[in-house]
């Protein structure tokens, strides 16, 4: 294994896949999802959501095991300092992110380009077509991944800053200090999910040498343009839509339908501009983290299998036909996919195993072990969330009545 310290460049390429994880579905997701607890409770949230789930990136990212097994992935890792019972939880975990998120990128794209395109090409045809063109980008690999993510990145970065240029003459008066906290209990799971980028960890690890140094550089640089992107674009979108309004165009009627924050962007903007560069920045923003998610995969199918895992074709269909079948089959199902992937999967693998790990590693009373036990309460409780109301236990909707108290222009 070489010792040669990576250059800044390759630090900054490699945190640019960080932020490409991160800023995906999340970022069109939160606003709508997290929307209707009002702007103070959603950006208070979000800020405290990702200086925690950037803390159990590093807690992994410095674990001596990845460094001293070079090829090793996560359900190897797991079993190495957990026991068995680490490794199939961890398999079951990130089966559930994995597939889930591949599944939401594609459901997400295609609900954009059919709604800002109409009925000329079916939702499931939109979906195909990004999958083969986005598929064929995670196929190559990691390399492939570094080189060409920061051209997406420096295009997504202009698409979002001409997005937020044209929604400013659109701002309303909000009223800040208005919010449901109950409702923000609901969206616990899509906090989760918006900054989640632990999956890229040991890959990130591989390509800058294990350098620790170069790897917290990368993951705080990284998580963090991703956390400043999400919050002023979630700020930008809860002060442009309505949070209630008669004519649908509003957060609340986005979240019960289920789609992206641009969807009803384009409807309150009809600007041929602003629908383009909407769809670019979703088509964009929804590739840097599906070809991410697609390679992390790969890698984690053949740390699964084993020796089988060289028969890379197979590999290839166990990893990408799943989510393309379950997205044209259920069309509408970008927001549960990702709540699902948050509260059962995310907040398990990358919330409470880090805490089990920090239990364990640390001493009686110390610090370290209590950190590990906040970690494994707090993600516990975004786990009990969504299975409370995936079962129906607990049913939370947006306050209607008490958003049209608060209606400004």
């Amino acid at each position: 294994m070489p010792d040669t310290a990576p250059s800044t460049g390759r630090m900054v390429t490699t945190a640019l896949i960080v932020t490409g994880n991160m800023v995906g579905a999340g970022i069109l997701a939160l606003p709508v999802n997290l929307g209707p607890s009002g702007l103070l409770p959603a950006v208070l949230a979000s800020v405290a959501m990702w200086a925690v789930m950037t803390s159990t990136g590093l807690i992994i990212a410095r674990q001596p095991f990845l460094r001293e097994n070079e090829d090793a992935d996560l359900p190897t890792f797991f079993e190495a300092v957990l026991g068995p019972w680490g490794k199939w939880l961890s398999v079951a975990a990130n089966l559930v992110i994995l597939y889930g998120l591949l599944t939401a990128y594609l459901a997400g794209v295609a609900s954009v380009a059919a709604s800002s395109f109409g009925a000329a090409v079916p939702e499931w045809g939109w979906l195909l077509l990004y999958f083969c063109a986005a598929t064929l980008l995670a196929s190559f690999g990691s390399g492939l991944l570094r080189r060409s993510n920061a051209l997406l990145m420096t295009v997504m970065w202009l698409l979002f800053g001409g997005l937020l240029f044209m929604v400013v003459p659109h701002f309303r008066r909000t009223d800040i200090l208005a919010g449901d906290l109950t409702f923000l209990t609901s969206g616990l799971p899509i906090l989760v999910t918006a900054f989640n980028f632990h999956n890229v960890i040991p890959t990130l690890c591989r390509t800058l040498n294990h350098d620790r140094r170069a790897i917290t550089r990368a993951i705080w640089l990284g998580s963090g343009l991703g956390a400043f992107m999400t919050l002023l674009w979630t700020v930008a979108v809860m002060v442009t839509l309505p949070m209630e309004s008669a004519d649908g165009v509003s957060i609340i009627a986005a979240f019960k339908a289920g789609v992206p924050a641009t969807v009803p962007l384009n409807q309150l903007i009809r600007s041929t501009w602003f629908v383009d560069a909407s769809i670019g920045f979703a088509v964009v923003a929804m590739t840097t983290s599906y070809t991410a998610t697609g390679v992390a995969l790969l890698a984690f199918l053949r740390d699964v299998a084993g020796r089988r895992g060289h028969n890379r074709p197979l590999v290839w269909f166990l990893a990408f036909l799943p989510p393309v079948g379950i997205g044209v089959i259920y069309p509408d199902i970008f927001l549960k996919a990702l709540n699902v992937v948050g509260g059962f999967g995310v907040g398990t693998l990358f919330g409470m195993l880090p805490g089990v790990l920090l239990i364990r590693q640390g001493g009686p009373g110390s610090a370290r072990r209590r950190l590990g036990w906040l970690l494994v309460a707090v993600f516990a409780c975004v786990l009990l969330v969504e299975l409370a109301q995936e079962t129906g236990m607990l049913r939370i909707s947006p306050d209607v009545e008490y958003w049209s108290a608060h209606r400004f222009h």
